[in-house]
């Protein structure tokens, strides 16, 4: 299976097994995007929670083809909110007369 794993206007495809846990998604992630395991949250989307690092996909629900929202700690130890660019966003930026992008 694979997940989504988005940030801001960057997408990361993670191949995994339901049988993983979410710290081997951030050790994955960690290759990357390299930031440390510590540093990361990963937000189930269509649910909100954060995921466990000692559950796996499964028991949290996280199924093939599911968008995980990745944020980092930010310099006050605190973690950044959630901020995902959706697909209509990137559509604003072309011309209205119908041009090239």
């Amino acid at each position: 299976m694979y997940i989504r794993v988005k940030r801001n206007k960057t997408t990361y495809f993670i191949q995994c097994e339901p049988t993983e846990t979410v710290l081997d998604i951030k050790q994955k992630l960690h290759v990357l995007i390299d930031q440390p395991v510590d540093d990361q949250r990963l937000i189930l989307f269509s649910s909100g929670h954060v995921l466990e690092d000692v559950k796996t996909l499964a028991d949290q629900k996280v199924e093939n083809d599911s968008v995980v929202a990745l944020t980092l700690r930010k310099d006050d130890n605190e973690f950044e909110d959630v901020n995902i660019a959706r697909p209509t966003d990137f559509y604003q930026s072309r011309d209205p007369e119908g041009g090239s992008w």
